[in-house]
């Protein structure tokens, strides 16, 4: 059969797209052609391909050989593409089945020696593959634990591309290949593990144990101002154990990103929520995603469904923390290339937390601040108006004192597990009441639905201090509605039918319990 065709996927983000596979063998002089806007690594597949054909002991034709990845306008990049291409060549020479080919999905990387590399994007690419109607994927075998965490696919792991022809009918000489094993690969920098603490260890702070309760029953953002050592870290380490599980479909999301990223994925779905917490020196790129061929995502997109924190966040550059006022928004990160738009799910909850001064200790009342007003105001502009306008909470977390430590001891605090209790309860109360709208949580609620049918009217009595803030400059109207969700989430916490005035008025402190 002159013509041959099977399928891979191009990733583009998170959107994977089924790429057909077409070879022709013809008559010509000897020759390996690939078209279809191919980029260099796929290009050197033509080396790749020969060279393990080769060495797997089932040899490509010496004729001319020409390989079509359609539809030629979408760009495609990487090495993943090499087991679709070989077997594409193999199925045109005759050597295997062509029916056989044509049904199933081929991704993985060819070494010189014949041997299946594992390669990254494994999982969305399998899902991307299930999603278009194929029910066949095969892939090198160190992915192929990954693969099977898609439901409703036959998974084919193999260790080479002659394990690859056998499996489509060839007959080959009889040869054992060892399979290539998974890269022994550890979290990138800023993942930080499942174990994150317990709330009982968060001794003499309510009222920053009430915002922490308040930003995981709402899925609210947080702004942490206060001294070094006030416990900022320790409180935003511990807010990923007060939220639900993810279902399903949110873990098989989490899960495609750290696959994508190339990050491990030890012991198959988790149903926790992630927790990213970058370095100060990342770049606008680590935060969101980039990278120059394959797109891949960035901390805030890793953090999608779960938390993302951002320690000593006056210390980011201005325009890395600008980059995320758009996903806050939208919940979707786009990153624009010439040819080509990549899309992640971005929606997280940003924790920020930061000192109040140079030296930390404006607004202590342990210790004198020796920074100067001027430096102190451009310290903290480091932090635009703008995004602190879109973070719900914003709390001072002041030193604990040994008063306060001793009574702590006296009396233990809220453990993790009654405290998460509380916050599935809230969010439960908000599901039922939101339940014949699109949203789910309170900090979803956008704010002319919130002003009218959410049932806090602007002028009421409940309002009257919101009201007279906003009269007097002290807030913005965006500001205005993130009050109204806090209130709105406060009293899901208590179990009231609607916010009262008690509840507006600690949402406006949570609001602005930052020293001026």
């Amino acid at each position: 059969m002159p013509v041959a065709r099977t399928r891979s996927v191009a990733l583009l983000g998170l959107t994977g797209s089924i790429v057909e596979v077409e070879a022709d063998l013809s008559s010509q002089l000897p020759a390996f052609i690939i078209i279809g806007l191919p980029d260099a690594a796929l290009g050197e597949a033509r080396d790749r391909v020969r060279a393990a054909a080769v060495n797997a002991g089932c040899p490509l034709p010496q004729r001319r050989l020409t390989v079509n990845l359609s539809p030629a306008a979408l760009p495609k990049h990487g090495s993943g593409f090499d087991l679709a291409i070989a077997i594409a060549c193999l199925a045109a020479a005759g050597e295997i089945s062509a029916e056989s080919v044509e049904r199933a999905v081929h991704l993985g990387e060819l070494g010189l020696d014949g041997r299946l590399r594992p390669i990254d994007g494994i999982l969305p690419a399998v899902l991307a593959a299930v999603r278009a109607g194929y029910d066949t994927v095969m892939v090198p075998a160190a992915n192929d634990a990954e693969a099977r965490l898609v439901p409703g696919v036959t998974v084919i792991g193999v260790a080479s591309l002659l394990d690859a022809a056998v499996h489509h009918g060839g007959v080959f000489d009889d040869r054992t290949f060892e399979a290539v094993p998974a890269p022994d690969r550890v979290a990138s920098a800023g993942v930080v593990e499942e174990s994150h603490g317990d709330l009982a260890d968060v001794a003499g702070n309510d009222a920053a144990v009430e915002a922490l309760l308040a930003a995981a029953a709402g899925g609210h953002h947080m702004f942490l101002l206060g001294p070094p050592g006030a416990g900022k870290t320790m409180l935003a380490s511990r807010l990923p154990g007060l939220l639900p599980d993810l279902d399903a479909e949110e873990a098989l999301e989490v899960a495609s990103l750290r696959s994508l990223a190339g990050q491990p994925l030890s012991g198959g779905l988790s149903l926790r929520p992630p927790f990213e917490a970058p370095h100060h020196t990342a770049t606008a790129a680590a935060m969101v995603g980039g990278g120059s061929r394959l797109i891949r995502p960035g901390a805030a997109a890793r953090a999608s469904h779960g938390v993302l924190f951002l320690d000593e966040a006056p210390e980011f550059p201005s325009a890395v923390l600008d980059v995320l006022r758009q996903p806050l928004e939208s919940g979707t990160i786009a990153i624009h290339r010439a040819n080509a738009v990549a899309s992640f799910p971005g929606r997280f909850q940003l924790v920020l937390a930061a000192n109040p001064c140079p030296c930390g200790n404006h607004g202590s009342k342990v210790g004198d601040c020796i920074c100067p007003p001027a430096a102190r105001r451009r310290y903290m502009a480091r932090v635009s108006g703008p995004l602190r306008d879109r973070l719900d909470v914003q709390l001072f977390v002041p030193r604990i004192t040994a008063a306060g430590l001793r009574i702590a001891a006296e009396q233990p605090g809220m453990s993790t597990a009654v405290a998460r209790e509380r916050v599935l309860e809230a969010r439960a109360r908000a599901a039922s009441r939101l339940r014949e709208t699109p949203w789910r949580t309170n900090a979803q609620m956008p704010g002319p639905w919130l002003r009218g049918a959410g049932g806090l009217h602007p002028g009421g009595r409940a309002t009257a201090d919101l009201d007279r803030s906003l009269e007097l400059g002290g807030i913005t109207m965006r500001g205005y509605d993130r009050i109204l969700k806090v209130a709105w989430t406060l009293a899901d916490l208590d179990g009231a039918d609607s916010p009262g005035s008690e509840h507006v008025g600690r949402a406006l402190f949570l609001r602005k319990g930052l020293p001026q």
